[in-house]
């Protein structure tokens, strides 16, 4: 075996390694969801593939915990939760669960949903007049408010997204605002004040088709509303009010399997939908499944197998055993053929 052929195989077996290195740490490995109500206020852990009940990652009141309304993964693979009783975001390790330290102790007035972009932490501030403020990721210095308090109107914002555009849409009551980007300057009502028949906006996300989904949280029956991505206006009810028991809809999320997963703050569930068609699919989470009661936030995790909260190295090992061994084969080729 001549020495370019064998350097040519070694660096495809590199290759093979380094993407299969990055496909297996790229995979979700345990939901997490944010849980309120009196006497536990936690953070429970789920399978990401069964749905299984794996505890509470972070245990009810751990760092003095109240009321977590929103919650994200750190670029530090951290998990960061705000505490909107408190005013402040707390930050947990990403593996454990462990309490580390109020990454943002104050300052983050009824802090709700949280987004990490651009070297940012940004802050959804659900009081009245709302607004959003803007931390620094790395120190949790504060960058002053993206969105100042009340413009465009702005109250009770819970959920925000960066939309396709690049701009900042914000759950605004009965309608979603639109900010620039990056000046956090007002642009516009993007869903007006009741369309499609909107009461009381939670969650929000753009789904797979470039259009906007918005949950629309109501005890007497609440579903997910679709509106165009372009326009603002209203398509259909992508996930009409009583599918697969669907109640009282809060948190958004896209799963690794591409569908949507809803936190249903009224049965304390996590159903599952088709990500393109809006079809249910299963109870994800069963009502009450690890004590679930109110869903308020979801999270798919990276960092932990959803058992121990250690990280899951076991295909990595795989894959790197799978690399050296044809190495090791090629290597002993190209001395035979000396």
């Amino acid at each position: 075996m001549s020495f370019y052929r064998f350097k040519t195989a070694s660096i495809a077996f590199i290759i093979l390694a380094i993407t299969a290195l990055a496909l297996v740490s790229a995979h979700a490995t345990a939901l997490l969801v944010g849980n309120f109500v009196s006497g536990d206020e936690s953070v429970k852990r789920y399978n990401a593939t069964t749905g299984a009940s794996e505890g509470d990652f972070v245990p009810n009141g751990s760092g003095g915990l109240s009321f977590p309304l929103g919650g994200a993964i750190g670029p530090d693979g951290n998990l960061y939760v705000s505490d909107s009783d408190h005013e402040d975001v707390l930050r947990y390790n990403g593996m454990t669960g462990a309490f580390i330290d109020a990454f943002i102790p104050s300052g983050a007035d009824d802090a709700a949903a949280l987004i990490f972009r651009n070297g940012f932490l940004y802050v959804a501030n659900s009081s009245d007049p709302g607004s959003v403020s803007r931390f620094n990721a790395t120190t949790g210095a504060p960058a002053g408010f993206f969105v100042t308090p009340g413009s465009g109107g702005l109250v009770d914002p819970e959920g925000m997204v960066f939309g396709p555009d690049g701009n900042l849409y914000v759950t605004n009551g009965s309608s979603v605002l639109r900010y620039n980007g990056t000046t956090g300057a007002f642009i516009d009502t993007f869903v007006a004040a009741n369309s499609g028949g909107l009461t009381n906006t939670r969650g929000i996300i753009f789904g797979h088709d470039g259009n906007l989904l918005v949950a629309n949280f109501n005890f007497a029956g609440g579903g997910i509303l679709r509106y165009n991505g372009t326009t603002g206006a209203f398509i259909d009810s992508f996930v009409a009010s009583g599918s697969g028991g669907l109640s009282s809809p809060r948190p958004l999320i896209f799963g690794p399997d591409s569908n949507l997963y809803v936190g249903d703050y009224g049965n304390g569930s996590v159903l599952r939908y088709n990500g393109t068609t809006g079809a249910f699919i299963d109870q994800f989470v069963p009502p009450g499944s690890g004590n679930l009661v109110g869903p308020t936030f979801l999270v798919f995790d990276p960092n932990t197998d959803g058992v121990a909260g250690v990280p899951d190295t076991s295909s990595t090992f795989t894959f790197l055993g799978m690399s050296l061994a044809g190495l090791a084969y090629f290597a002993r080729m190209r001395r035979a053929a000396i």
